[in-house]
């Protein structure tokens, strides 16, 4: 007889924690049928426009970027004739992603300009991809380079040379991608940035530049590491460039 009675408070004690028991089961019940399945921000911002390290400080862990660069390098190395062929197979990876950081970057911009567009009466468009050589430059020493380094190029020059008008130089002191780079003696001239020189020139295509871009060791007593990066237009580039000069367009 004790068995029936046992289990009859049991289910009593049971039927009463969810009936008249802690307000919490309905709170949580409340909150489940509250909260909405999708939520779309408020700002219309997709996830093209958040910053590509989700960290708090916003910053790369070094540590995780040079052993990804190394087996880069390594991978690269495979099956190379020399240092100018190595620094090829680099430029050929970065040539890609040269390609897809400009829509990225434009894609950015345009989201900025639209949001500042819709935000204030004054009538502005969104930027266009560059038709000169000086605008195309400024693009990648200024944005390209934060956008990648967090921080502008040290210095963009024209080549003072007659012979040579379709050079330009553009010179980062302390590149990233050398930092952790440790060069045999035989490959003292290696210059692994012939990557970034592949991002150049992939950017410089995607406007429509016909380029060549090559990584060149100009080492300094204050910086060993400082690279130039030779920018070279095509005929039909300069061509074009003396048309619009003519045309009046920026």
């Amino acid at each position: 007889m004790a068995a029936p009675h046992r289990h009859a408070t049991m289910q009593s004690m049971s039927n009463g924690g969810i009936s008249s028991g802690s307000d919490r089961p309905q709170q949580h019940s409340q909150l489940s049928q509250q909260s909405p399945g999708l939520r779309v921000p408020s700002n219309r911002k997709t996830i093209y426009d958040r910053h590509l390290n989700r960290t708090r400080t916003a910053e790369l862990s070094r540590a995780s970027f040079a052993f990804l660069f190394g087996e880069m390098v390594t991978y690269a190395q495979r099956r190379v004739t020399g240092i100018q062929d190595l620094e090829k197979r680099l430029n050929e990876q970065g040539y890609p992603l040269g390609l897809r950081l400009l829509d990225l970057l434009f894609y950015r911009s345009t989201s900025t300009s639209s949001s500042a567009l819709s935000s204030s009466s004054t009538s502005s468009s969104p930027p266009n991809r560059p038709l000169r050589i000086i605008t195309l430059l400024h693009l990648i020493h200024g944005p390209l380079w934060r956008l990648l380094f967090g921080r502008a190029a040290d210095a963009l020059e024209h080549s003072v040379s007659p012979d040579t008008p379709n050079e330009y130089m553009i010179t980062d002191n302390d590149p990233m991608v050398n930092t952790y780079v440790s060069a045999p003696r035989d490959m003292s001239m290696l210059n692994c940035a012939a990557y970034v020189a592949g991002i150049i020139e992939g950017v410089c295509d995607g406007c429509g530049f016909e380029t060549k871009v090559s990584a060149h060791n100009q080492p300094t007593e204050l910086w060993p590491s400082r690279t130039v990066f030779l920018v070279r237009f095509g005929d039909p580039v300069m061509e074009r460039e003396k048309v619009l000069e003519r045309a009046g367009v920026k």
